[in-house]
């Protein structure tokens, strides 16, 4: 079976995390620990500095050396997807290109945002980026100010290299679009249940999974509403404040990365991190990934705020 093939029969897919050092750098240690916990617990596949892994406040070398390091330590265990979309359809290439080269098995790419183009310009955005190999394409207006509607899609659809799409349109959208033969996975823990399990989607491209990603494997294996129901609280609070806020949050509580954000990030303040240890304790701290130091609420002190790590 070719890349683009097992691809399309994803069924969790993670926005992982990316951890920071204290001096602002990243740190390989903490990402490998964390990615080890999420492919023991069901994660087929790891994206590499998409939003939720702020690959955004990367410089370009990080991000290739990320994406090459994770392929070299998780090959055979883990398609690496990487983030080399780019609102610069020059840098998209370039990034692609590169990511190819050093092994990654997927691209996300997305739309142009901000500064935004023609549903002509979208078009010939994504096919220069679908040159290289296999690759997801990822519609998500609220952070884009511009949905790919389900015709604009179907102009790339029939590209050999088209995989699929993470959605965030919602549980209609995603009907759609599996109905004209695509392989959907859905960018709304919230509604992935649904869209996995009445709209038809693949899969769920996951936030949440960083930190149960067993109890979203089961929730996209077969229908489950007593556990979406579960998960409620745990979506409600992750997604309180802009992502990646909630998770990165988190994570340091659970002491798998260090309390360090690059700007402009920050952490949920102190009553909603007491808030999360409840959230923790009542779905079961054995299925988070914790740290050697345990679940802690932390004080607003114990949080650093860097620019990079240069």
């Amino acid at each position: 079976m070719c890349i683009r093939d097992r691809i399309q029969k994803l069924r969790l897919m993670v926005a992982v995390k990316t951890p920071y050092s204290d001096d602002g750098n990243i740190d390989l240690e903490a990402f490998d620990n964390h990615c080890e916990f999420l492919i023991q617990n069901g994660v087929e596949a790891l994206i590499i500095g998409g939003t939720t892994g702020e690959g955004h406040l990367f410089s370009w070398e990080e991000h290739l050396v990320l994406i090459a390091h994770s392929k070299t330590k998780f090959a055979g265990r883990a398609l690496i997807v990487g983030n080399t979309g780019s609102n610069n359809t020059s840098e998209q290439v370039n990034a692609t290109k590169k990511g190819f080269a050093i092994g990654m098995d997927c691209s996300l790419l997305i739309n142009p945002y901000y500064g935004k183009t023609s549903e002509e310009g979208i078009v010939r955005h994504l096919e220069a980026g679908l040159e290289f190999g296999p690759a997801i394409v990822y519609n998500v207006p609220s952070r884009t100010g511009q949905d790919m509607k389900p015709e604009l899609l179907a102009r790339v659809q029939n590209h050999p290299n088209f995989a699929g799409v993470k959605e965030c349109m919602g549980i209609d959208r995603c009907k759609v679009l599996v109905d004209m033969g695509m392989s959907v996975w859905s960018g709304n823990d919230d509604l992935c249940h649904d869209e996995r399990h009445v709209s038809g989607a693949m899969g769920v491209i996951s936030v949440t999974g960083n930190v149960v990603p067993g109890l979203m494997c089961k929730l996209m294996e077969e229908p489950n509403q007593e556990l979406n129901d579960k998960l409620g609280p745990l979506f409600g609070w992750l997604f309180k404040e802009p992502n990646p806020i909630g998770l990165n949050t988190m994570l340091m509580m659970l002491n798998m990365a260090a309390p360090v954000n690059r700007l402009p990030y920050t952490n949920r303040d102190l009553a909603a991190r007491t808030q999360a240890m409840s959230i923790i304790n009542e779905l079961g701290i054995e299925n988070f990934p914790v740290g050697p130091n345990g679940l802690k609420v932390l004080e607003d002190g114990e949080f650093k705020f860097t620019l990079s790590g240069e």
